[in-house]
């Protein structure tokens, strides 16, 4: 039912498993998706080779297989992977998408795009790849940790510690038990939120990932129920 183009090929697209990233794009034929669903591993079809090509067989970045879907036209694939050292990218990056174009505020035109902010070299110290609201939440908050901005509030608590941190987690917990008791969706929403944010600068204070966390989430979700 895969709709392959004429040289028997289909772009596979590769998202990590926890927080969403993008991690690369790359083609698949029928040996590679055969090869990927028997094995568990990850494998394209390497056409500058012209052969199949095992990912990380030389670099030891290699990718587990999660979930293979596939588009609505049947012809893009989606590979959910959990990939080994966190390096897709042949840079050394943890995703090929570490370049970002951007806007000069023009619309509906070709020319809208800066040349300027094409990708540069990559490696391990090339930009993060955008993941999900919680995981770009934490960034920020990490990126304050080590690098302090005069006046930020993220600072005032981190330079507090856990006696400033951990009151206002007290605090606002109580406040999240009270719109819940009100029933105000949005006030939860926001409550909620509040939470998570402080939750997160706990976790960076103490040198806790946000990756960690969903690590545990992800495991949980297989394990047997409670009575």
């Amino acid at each position: 039912m895969l709709r392959f183009n004429d040289a028997g090929l289909i772009p596979a697209i590769a998202q990590d498993w926890l927080d969403g990233a993008v991690l690369m794009v790359a083609w698949m034929n029928r040996e590679a998706i055969e090869h990927t669903l028997a094995t568990g591993q990850v494998h394209y079809w390497s056409r500058s080779r012209g052969e199949l090509w095992y990912k990380g067989a030389t670099s030891g970045h290699t990718q587990t297989l999660r979930s293979l879907r596939v588009d609505c036209d049947a012809d893009v694939l989606l590979l959910t992977i959990e990939q080994r050292a966190e390096v897709a990218c042949h840079t050394g990056a943890r995703s090929c998408f570490f370049g970002e174009l951007k806007t000069t505020g023009a619309t509906g035109s070709a020319g809208a795009a800066e040349a300027g902010a094409l990708p540069g070299a990559g490696g391990p110290g090339a930009a993060a790849p955008p993941a999900d609201a919680c995981t770009e939440l934490m960034r920020v908050i990490e990126d304050r940790r080590d690098r302090p901005e005069p006046g930020s509030y993220t600072n005032k608590l981190l330079g507090g510690g856990d006696n400033s941190i951990l009151k206002k987690i007290g605090e606002e917990s109580a406040e999240f038990v009270m719109a819940c008791k009100d029933g105000d969706p949005a006030e939860i929403a926001g409550e909620a939120a509040d939470m998570v944010f402080h939750l997160q600068v706990a976790l960076a204070h103490h040198g806790v990932s946000w990756r960690a966390v969903q690590q545990v989430l992800a495991e949980r979700r297989g394990a047997p129920r409670r009575s």
